[in-house]
């Protein structure tokens, strides 16, 4: 029995989109959404890499932005929403557990301070800033990197603390006020590492700049009873 052109057409159509909803590609943004929001789970801990899942973010919204305007074209909504939710969950724990950090890492009768306040002003001829000398012989506490000019890597009792991962894993002379010479009382001890450290202390300013094996000199100097 012949089939007439408009049946066959007719009984052809359903076939054609179903093939044509089954070759739809998968969306590279929605993807990308999901990679981020893996990759971002270390940013619970460590609050420097909190950039990915907010980065996430604002990839995922494209993504569903994208996918909403061509669900003929693309898939992969499904993904697009587990990193979504992925980046927000961690954006959201991770902030709020460096917060908590912030708020209880200082030991109870220290204040904190960081390299920025140790900084010379701008045009000025002394090489010492009025806000470190204030500091002279203040209980502080500190965050840095310990430089790798040091003789050993293992149970460090003395070293010097730079600002950044750019001179600690570089090594090299970073400026005098980005240098604090450490002396830890015993029994502490640190190992030399490209994780930062915390320390608090007495601290010590001297005009004088004092010779530092290694390195041109200091004028700042900690001793230490606390390092973690």
């Amino acid at each position: 029995m012949n089939t007439s052109p408009s049946e066959s057409h007719s009984s052809s159509t359903p076939t054609n989109a179903s093939e044509y909803a089954q070759y739809r590609a998968i969306s590279m943004t929605a993807v990308t959404t999901a990679i981020i929001g893996i990759i971002s789970i270390p940013a619970i801990l460590f609050s420097k890499l909190l950039f990915l899942p907010f980065m996430g973010l604002i990839i995922g919204t494209y993504a569903m932005l994208q996918l909403k305007r061509r669900s003929d074209e693309l898939k992969g909504s499904y993904t697009a929403k587990i990193g979504l939710l992925m980046c927000t969950s961690i954006l959201i724990t991770g902030t709020a557990y460096s917060s908590y950090v912030y708020a209880t890492e200082v030991p109870e009768g220290f204040s904190r301070i960081s390299f920025t306040e140790l900084q010379p002003n701008e045009g000025s001829p002394l090489p010492i800033p009025e806000d470190a000398l204030s500091l002279d012989g203040k209980r502080i506490f500190v965050k840095g990197y310990v430089h790798p000019a040091v003789t050993r890597r293992k149970g460090i009792k003395q070293f010097v603390l730079v600002p950044d991962m750019g001179t600690c894993c570089f090594g090299g002379q970073p400026k005098l006020t980005d240098m604090i010479e450490v002396t830890l009382k015993d029994p502490l001890r640190v190992n030399y590492s490209l994780s930062q450290v915390k320390l608090a202390g007495t601290f010590k300013v001297s005009p004088i700049k004092k010779s530092v094996s290694g390195l041109d000199g200091v004028y700042y100097q900690l001793d230490a009873e606390y390092a973690r």
